[in-house]
């Protein structure tokens, strides 16, 4: 079903070999990465956040959709995805490959505001939301993925799931979609 995807990424491909060598088992989904490079190449001259950089396969889908003048900023804790990506995305001076534990990072930031923030981790998502909120820009897109059961989900995690979706619809500053494709996603933009 992916053939319908159209112009992927030139180091889509790469990457999804280095996963499969290296036994990454959290890939991102093609749907999403299609969907981020859209969002993204709306937004010329935006600041982006990824929290959670994985191995670099929403990062390739991120990059595709900037412009020249866009930055790009990516977070993980896991030094060996991070030199991954490094070794793929590095050379871009656009883009910004940082090790660290995204809530500290969140809670330390104190930079300019954001255009979208994917938050494909724990922290900005289930945790540190109000300072990944905090950080985005009024007019800007807050997305997150896997809001539907996936098969390696831990047990009692679907809780945590409609814990975070209940939050997000109770937050008058946010305009929410929830959208039941590809992983499930939600796509919020702030408001005030």
């Amino acid at each position: 079903m992916d053939s319908i995807i159209m112009n992927k990424p030139q180091k889509l491909e790469k990457i999804e070999k280095k996963c499969a060598e290296t036994g990454f088992n959290m890939p991102s989904d093609l749907y999403v990465g299609s969907l981020l490079k859209t969002l993204i190449a709306s937004k010329p001259k935006s600041n982006l956040l990824e929290l959670g950089t994985g191995i670099g396969l929403s990062l390739a889908w991120m990059v595709e959709g900037m412009d020249q003048q866009s930055k790009l900023t990516t977070i993980d804790n896991d030094s060996s995805l991070i030199d991954i990506a490094k070794n793929y995305f590095g050379q871009d001076e656009r883009v910004n490959i940082i090790c660290d534990d995204g809530g500290k990072w969140l809670e330390n930031y104190e930079g300019e505001k954001f255009d979208l923030i994917f938050a494909d981790a724990w922290p900005g998502k289930y945790s540190h939301l109000n300072e990944a909120l905090e950080i985005l820009k009024i007019g800007g897109l807050y997305i997150i993925d896997d809001m539907t059961q996936q098969p390696n989900w831990p047990e009692d995690h679907q809780k945590t799931v409609d814990q975070l979706i209940d939050n997000l619809d109770n937050r008058p500053n946010l305009s929410i979609t929830k959208m039941n494709w590809s992983t499930g996603l939600i796509i919020a933009v702030k408001t005030s």
